[in-house]
């Protein structure tokens, strides 16, 4: 806490990221012993801030799930701006700066006010997860937001966005695998624990499910009392010939829930007036939610970024960001990028064009799961990278704050797990150790590999797929934007 306790008004927003850094270094993961502990102290931080009444007055929508939770959100953000209301998003993780995680009016808070509320909550610091939520309370709070739209970082039930005991609506998006060591090995039991966000009396939505995961949130919304509502994806057609601002087919159910998301807060909160839908959630969709949804941005999540560089001919270097990492997003994420570059170079046939794709997942995850999930359905569009490029991240995950220059490269890195990675894709191919595949021993050294193929090879069209982590996105992001 050193660093932290002369922190004043006047000091620095570097100087406020580094502090809230320093409060990660010493902090683990939870584990699912402690997490009720851990949840029942928010009631205590929030009373020591003197949120604890004013939060009862935000007018929440809370979404949780494996998949699609972030694009819901961000989408019910844009709709309701798109409506006038004065709107406040809090989301996870970020992938270059932490104010990314707080929105105001699709803005992210400035360098200022983000100083002027960490003060406030750090007098009383408790864990990063729970920081990170009375933060956004705080702020959502105190710029007197109409709407806040949560997103829950991990689960539901004891998340620290929980604390919400009267929101609007809630929603889950698509559930499947993921954080089993806290909750739960059976998509039941991830279910359950998603479900723990659900209020008496409160509408919730979610979509098609598992059978397994249906059964658990309908189970716990008959407790409850819960009107449980599934939607399905939303007609294209709906939106009269322009795309979703975030891009992939499966970003239509997304769409769909914020859409019943919406439409539920504005009808409750005294705004029914302002709906053009039927109770089905069809219909014709008013020039404000058609708005909101196909401005909607989101970074990381099937992005496309066109390099600029002055060495590289225009449109030569294109990289394809997804933070994929689940067996399922990976999927999902395979099928978006065979979808657009098949689609893009139907623009440009006398272009030879080449994927490569660039991965790194932590070592939670299981790369035989993942790997397979990926290879297999770019095969199924006839999509095949002509390499594969293993590489370890740039970031930290215990800093949070923006980087301007990336840490220096390091001399001796451990790449064994990259070169573990590198063995599961040879062995989907059935090729020679190195033949179509490559790891580095850093990001920048990878990118500058890149783009010398870019460079040296004019007549080529090289399309770059970055999965596996959203870090490895986030870090991706910071060298090719800088």
């Amino acid at each position: 806490m050193t660093m932290c306790g002369s922190l004043t008004m006047k000091s620095s927003y570097e100087e406020a990221v580094s502090c809230l850094s320093s409060l990660i270094t010493s902090s683990r993961r939870t584990g699912a012993s402690n997490l009720e502990d851990r949840f029942n102290l928010m009631f205590h931080y929030l009373k020591m801030l003197d949120l604890d009444d004013s939060i009862s007055q935000l007018k929440v929508i809370h979404v949780a799930g494996t998949k699609g939770k972030g694009s819901t959100c961000t989408f019910s953000e844009s709709i309701l701006r798109c409506y006038g209301f004065r709107t406040g998003l809090f989301t996870s993780p970020h992938l270059m700066d932490v104010r990314e995680r707080f929105r105001i009016d699709g803005v992210e808070i400035s360098e200022e006010k983000f100083v002027k509320y960490f003060l406030v909550v750090l007098e009383n610091p408790p864990g990063i997860p729970m920081f990170l939520a009375l933060l956004a309370f705080k702020i959502f709070t105190a710029e007197k937001v109409d709407v806040a739209v949560l997103e829950v970082g991990l689960g539901g039930k004891y998340d620290a966005t929980n604390v919400v005991e009267a929101p609007i609506v809630c929603g889950i998006s698509s559930l499947g695998y993921d954080h089993m060591d806290i909750l739960g090995s059976t998509l039941n039991e991830i279910a359950g624990a998603k479900a723990g966000i659900f209020k008496k009396g409160v509408a919730a939505y979610t979509v098609p499910q598992p059978a397994a995961a249906m059964s658990a949130l309908e189970h716990r919304a008959s407790e409850l009392g819960v009107f449980l509502k599934v939607v399905q994806p939303l007609d294209e057609t709906s939106l009269k010939g322009q795309p979703l601002g975030l891009q992939g087919d499966h970003q239509l159910i997304n769409a769909a829930l914020a859409v019943a998301l919406v439409r539920t807060w504005l009808q409750k909160t005294g705004h029914g007036d302002l709906i053009s839908l039927d109770g089905s959630n069809n219909g014709p969709l008013s020039e404000q939610v058609k708005r909101g949804l196909t401005t909607a941005s989101l970074q990381g999540r099937a992005q496309r970024v066109q390099l600029q560089d002055d060495d590289i001919s225009p449109g030569n270097l294109v990289f394809y960001l997804d933070g994929a990492h689940t067996p399922e997003s990976m999927e999902i994420c395979a099928r978006w990028f065979s979808h657009a570059v098949k689609e893009e170079n139907q623009r440009q046939p006398l272009k030879d064009c080449r994927q490569v794709l660039v991965f790194n997942c932590m070592s939670v995850r299981d790369p035989e799961l993942l790997l397979p999930r990926l290879f297999g359905a770019c095969a199924h569009q006839d999509v095949q990278f002509s390499k594969a490029i293993f590489v370890p991240n740039q970031s930290q995950y215990n800093k949070l704050g923006s980087i301007i220059a990336p840490p220096p490269q390091p001399q001796k890195a451990d790449l064994t797990w990259q070169l573990a990675l590198q063995q599961v894709w040879e062995e989907l191919l059935h090729s020679d150790k190195g033949e179509r595949s490559s790891v580095f021993r850093s990001l920048p050294e990878a990118v500058n590999c890149i783009k010398e193929m870019a460079r040296q090879n004019k007549s080529t069209h090289c399309q770059v797929l970055v999965t596996g982590s959203l870090h490895l996105v986030g870090d991706i992001l910071r060298l090719i934007k800088k």
